[in-house]
């Protein structure tokens, strides 16, 4: 069970790297004790060199700097980094590394895919937006327009929450690292580091998000995560109470959709008392499962009056949501997109926040994607597709069906 939505929050939503990594910067440049940081991709490049280097300026003045990346997403620190920030004194792991044959295995599938930041304990970032300049893909190449992602700074009590995840996992990757070197006396140290580090944060009854107004102290937010030990359904139960309690407008802006039965069957049941439902998905082809699988729920969606707007510009990074903007909102900003990987298989962090100004802000931006950047999916259209299209949806859709069986999970 994790902590209700509290009080006193101060936030910030950052929308794109534009806004983000200078933020980020100016928090570890002011930082005095200690930078966590943990990203899915760490690129070396362009915008991001800025955060590179003043992570290592911060640990050579002596401040704790601990990094995670993916072992997928990122891979190994590129030599001269190891080198430059060997030299300063930054710790970095790598969480579930992976390479070729390695990842037949579905152990391997399981991905640190969350991007989070504390700074000093008093500053917290959280989002989809990884360390990767908006106008590079590292499969595409050059982009036109910025990606379309969303984080937020928070300031506040659930800071410690954020804090205490961090410090937990870096705890257990010490654990497997020491044990893997076979030094028993440092796994066992990391054990009780471990066990200092407190526990995560997680799941949510139905009465955490229960509608309340934001107070005078601030607004009221929530860490949730998704792991694969104690909290594998959180980031999903709680879309699904939020949608279920939406009155009157859902937006979702998520790139990667491909939503399991039941959540499926709480968006059309909002759907058919009324509830306005308006998905802004990715219109850019980036992976062939995702982008076809995605295309296998159009159809029940579109027949449900539900609007699907596909975002045109550039890369849609975006896993945010608004419900009920300016009527008792609930928001949510993270790392989780609404398909099996995230929801399964990999670790997640989102925020969610019930305060009027804090959503309507982002539903304006959501609000100008698809009024402006977007192309509505027209269901007569999308019924005509041609038959070797609707193939490719259900190869796509079957194998990663077939990928579920292999890891033993059911969605």
């Amino acid at each position: 069970m994790t902590r209700a939505l509290r009080p006193d929050h101060r936030l910030t939503l950052l929308k794109g790297g534009g806004a983000m990594f200078p933020a980020l910067v100016e928090a570890i440049v002011g930082a005095r004790a200690q930078v966590l940081l943990e990203t899915y991709i760490f690129e070396f490049d362009r915008a991001v060199l800025a955060v590179a280097e003043a992570l290592e300026q911060a640990a050579a003045r002596g401040v704790t700097v601990r990094v995670v990346v993916d072992g997928v997403g990122t891979g190994d620190v590129p030599a001269e980094w190891q080198q430059r920030w060997r030299a300063a004194g930054v710790q970095w792991a790598v969480f579930n590394p992976a390479r070729g044959w390695r990842l037949l295995f579905p152990k391997r599938w399981r991905r640190m895919h969350r991007k989070l930041c504390v700074v000093d304990g008093e500053t917290a970032f959280c989002g989809g937006i990884n360390l990767l300049d908006d106008y590079y893909d590292p499969n595409h190449g050059e982009l036109d327009q910025p990606r379309f992602d969303f984080a937020v700074r928070v300031n506040g009590p659930l800071v410690a929450d954020v804090h205490d995840t961090m410090t937990r996992l870096w705890a257990r990757l010490q654990i497997a690292r020491e044990a893997r070197e076979r030094d028993f006396e440092g796994a066992l140290k990391a054990v009780r580091a471990a066990a200092r580090a407190g526990t995560d944060m997680g799941t949510a009854e139905a009465t955490t998000i229960a509608p309340q107004r934001s107070t005078e102290s601030g607004a009221l937010a929530s860490l949730v995560l998704r792991d694969n030990v104690r909290f594998r359904r959180s980031i999903e139960g709680i879309y699904r109470v939020a949608i279920a309690q939406a009155r009157s407008e859902i937006l979702i802006a998520n790139a990667y959709f491909i939503p399991g039965v039941q959540l499926q069957r709480t968006l059309l049941r909002a759907a058919q008392r009324g509830v306005r439902i308006t998905l802004l998905l990715q219109a850019k082809y980036e992976y062939f499962m995702q982008y076809h699988a995605s295309r296998a729920v159009y159809g029940v969606m579109l027949n449900a009056g539900i609007q699907i707007i596909e975002y045109e510009p550039s890369f849609l990074h975006a896993k945010v949501a608004v419900m009920d903007a300016g009527d008792g909102a609930l928001a949510t900003v993270g790392s989780s997109n609404l398909d099996p990987l995230s929801l399964l298989l990999a670790r997640e962090a989102n925020i969610f926040v019930r305060d009027d100004a804090f959503a309507t802000e982002l539903r304006a931006h959501l609000i100008d994607a698809i009024e402006h950047k977007g192309r509505r999916v027209d269901p007569a259209e999308h019924g005509r597709r041609p038959l070797f299209t609707r193939g490719l949806t259900w190869v796509a859709y079957g194998l990663m069906r077939m990928l579920l069986l292999v890891s033993g999970k059911r969605y």
